[in-house]
C-alpha cells in the first residue's frame, strides 16, 4: 500500500563576507524576519546551483526551445538547411503545445493557430523547460511525418531528474505539467545582520598617478539556515528505477552547492557545519521557527544556532507531528541530536538512497 515519504534537509552554513545573492540594487538581498533584518539567499539562485552540481544529464531552461530541436533534426536529416530544421522544429513544437483541436478547424485557422503559438527566429519570450531526449523525441516525429496527437507524449516522457524535481509549467497546455517534487526555501540568517560596504580602487598600470576607478561594493556575512524537501512519491511517478539515485543526487548537490554571486571578488563558497536528514511520512517540517527569535552572541554562531535547532526540533516533535522515521546528521556536536546517527556525508548520502530504494522495491510510494 503506498504511502508518503518525504526526505527533509536542514543545513546550517557559514558564509564569510559574500554578496551571495544580489537584488536589482546589488545589494545583498535581506528579509525581515522575527522582527529583525536577515541575510537571505532566495530559493531560485540556489535552485541554479543545485541543477549545476548535479550528478547525472540534467533538462535545459532556455528561450532557444527552436534551436535545440532543430539540431536534433539536423543530425537524423543533414541534408536540410538550417532555416528547413527550424521550420520543422516550429512545427514540432506548435503540436506539442497545441494537440490538434485544430484539425477540425479550416486550414486557416489551424495556421493562425501556429503562427500565435511558435516562437519567432528560434526565440520566445519565456524559459522552457525540456529534457534533451524530449528535444530528439519530437525531432524523430516530425522527421517521421507522425501523428499529431504523438508530440505531447514525446514532451512529456522521459524527464531529466531536475525537471522533475523543480517542476514544468506549460501554459499553453497543463498536461505537459510536473508539480514539482523537490521544495527549496529562502535561506536565511539566524541572526540579525546588517549589510556593510567595501570602497575599493582600481589602479591603472601604465597611468600610476593615482587611483583609476573608485567604487564600493555592499556585502554581508552570515550562519545560514537552509530547508529543502524531496516527495519521494512524487518524484518515483516519473523518475521509477532511477528515483533512489537522484534524490540521492539531489541531497549531495544541496548540501555542497553555492550561487556564483560575486564568488571572484570574496571566494565565499564553504562547506555546511551542521546537516540534518529527516526521513518523514506525515509531512514536510520546515524548522525554521527556531531562529524566530535571533541568536544573539559575541562568540560565533554556529554553536548557539546547532543547539537551538536541536532543542526546536526535538519540542516540535514532542508537541505537533510525528518523530521523523529516521534521523540522521553530520555535526561535530552529536550529543545535540539524540536519536539522529551522526555520519559523515558519504555515509549520510548512502543511507538516504538505501531508504528510498526500499521504499521504491517495497511498493510503499508506488
Amino acid at each position: 500500500m503506498s504511502s508518503n515519504l518525504y526526505i527533509d534537509i536542514h543545513v546550517l552554513q557559514t558564509v564569510p563576507p559574500s554578496c551571495v545573492n544580489r537584488d536589482d540594487t546589488g545589494s545583498p538581498k535581506t528579509a525581515v524576519y522575527g522582527g529583525v533584518t536577515r541575510a537571505r539567499v532566495s530559493s531560485q539562485a540556489w535552485k541554479r546551483a543545485i541543477r549545476m552540481e548535479f550528478d547525472g544529464e540534467i533538462g535545459v531552461r532556455t528561450k532557444q526551445i527552436l534551436v535545440l530541436i532543430s539540431e536534433e533534426i539536423m543530425k537524423r536529416e543533414p541534408s536540410k538547411s538550417e532555416q528547413e530544421a527550424k521550420e520543422m522544429a516550429q512545427k514540432a513544437w506548435s503540436f506539442a503545445l497545441n494537440p490538434k483541436k485544430e484539425t477540425k478547424r479550416k486550414k486557416k485557422d489551424a495556421d493562425d493557430t501556429e503562427k500565435e503559438t511558435a516562437p519567432k527566429e528560434g526565440k520566445e519570450d519565456v524559459l522552457r523547460f525540456i529534457s534533451r531526449k524530449q528535444a530528439a523525441a519530437l525531432a524523430e516525429l516530425i522527421c517521421g511525418n507522425k501523428k499529431e496527437q504523438d508530440y505531447v507524449a514525446a514532451l512529456k516522457n522521459d524527464p531529466t531528474a531536475d525537471i522533475v524535481l523543480f517542476g514544468r509549467m506549460v501554459a499553453e497546455n497543463s498536461n505537459l505539467n510536473y508539480d514539482a517534487a523537490a521544495q527549496v526555501a529562502h535561506s536565511i540568517s539566524t541572526h540579525e545582520v546588517r549589510n556593510e560596504f567595501d570602497f575599493f580602487t582600481a589602479v591603472d598600470d601604465l597611468d600610476k598617478m593615482g587611483a583609476a576607478y573608485l567604487d564600493t561594493a555592499e556585502f554581508n556575512s552570515s550562519t545560514l539556515y537552509r530547508y529543502a524537501t524531496v516527495n519521494v512519491r512524487k518524484a518515483a511517478e516519473w523518475l521509477k528505477d532511477d528515483t533512489p539515485h537522484a534524490i540521492r543526487s539531489f541531497v549531495n548537490a544541496f548540501l555542497c552547492s553555492m550561487p556564483t554571486g560575486k564568488q571572484n571578488s570574496f571566494a565565499n563558497r564553504t562547506a555546511p557545519d551542521c546537516v540534518y536528514v529527516t526521513v518523514r511520512k506525515d509531512q514536510p517540517v520546515n524548522l525554521v521557527g527556531a531562529f524566530e527569535k535571533p541568536i544573539r552572541s559575541r562568540e560565533g554562531y554556529v554553536a548557539a544556532s546547532e543547539a537551538r535547532l536541536a532543542e526546536y526540533a526535538k519540542e516540535t516533535y514532542d508537541r505537533f507531528v510525528d518523530k521523523p522515521a529516521l534521523a540522521l546528521c553530520v555535526s561535530r556536536h552529536a550529543d545535540n541530536w539524540v536519536n539522529a546517527e551522526n555520519l559523515g556525508r558519504e555515509q549520510l548520502l548512502e543511507r538516504v538512497e538505501q531508504v528510498v530504494r526500499e521504499a521504491c522495491e517495497s511498493g510503499e510510494v508506488d
